[in-house]
Formats: structure tokens, sequence, C-alpha cells
């Protein structure tokens, strides 16, 4: 398992729990927690693209904050199948690593 994996899975598992109150609270940089997440599932998102050799696209803001988890779950598991090299995981480790301290 990679520094990706573990920090990812232990971010999803954190959040899962989140009630709406707790997703529209301020982060440390004072935007809402739900848009730090946002943020975050864009960015791995954007490097699963590069590492496929795809466009990158926006992704859509699901319609409740409480998906956020899985929409995190399911674009690191595009990144881990596209077999990026391992600067590009510790890169997405490191913005995972980010997103939580922010939180």
């Amino acid at each position: 398992m990679t520094e990706f994996e573990r920090v990812a899975a232990r971010l999803v598992d954190q959040l899962s729990h989140w009630t709406p109150p707790r997703w529209a609270a301020s982060s440390a940089s004072g935007d809402s927690r739900a848009r730090v997440v946002h943020a975050l599932v864009q960015q791995v998102a954007d490097l699963a693209a590069d590492a496929e050799g795809q466009p990158r696209r926006p992704v859509p803001r699901p319609a409740t904050d409480l998906s956020l988890p899985d929409q995190l779950r399911v674009v690191a598991a595009d990144l881990l199948a596209a077999g990026p090299e391992p600067a590009v995981l510790a890169r997405a480790a490191e913005l995972v690593t980010q997103a939580r301290r922010d939180l």
C-alpha cells in the first residue's frame, strides 16, 4: 500500500462520519470544509487525467456534501488505476495531507 492510499483512506474514513453542519464549518483557510475537500477531489482527478494522458475535466460538486467522501474515494481509485509515476503518488499524498491539515 502506498502512502497516498494510506492517507486517502484515512481521510475518507474520517469524512464519512461528518454531518452537514460539520461540512459547512470554516476550515483553517476560511473556506468551507466542503470546498476544501472538493478542491482536493479536483486536484486528484487532474493528476489521474494527466497520468492517463487525458484532458483535465471539471469534477461537478455532488448534490450533497455527504457524497464528497465517495467522490474522493473514486478519484483516488482512478489515480491508482492509471499507474502513475511514484512522484505523482507522492504529490497526491502531499495534497491529501495539506487538505487534512486545513480541515
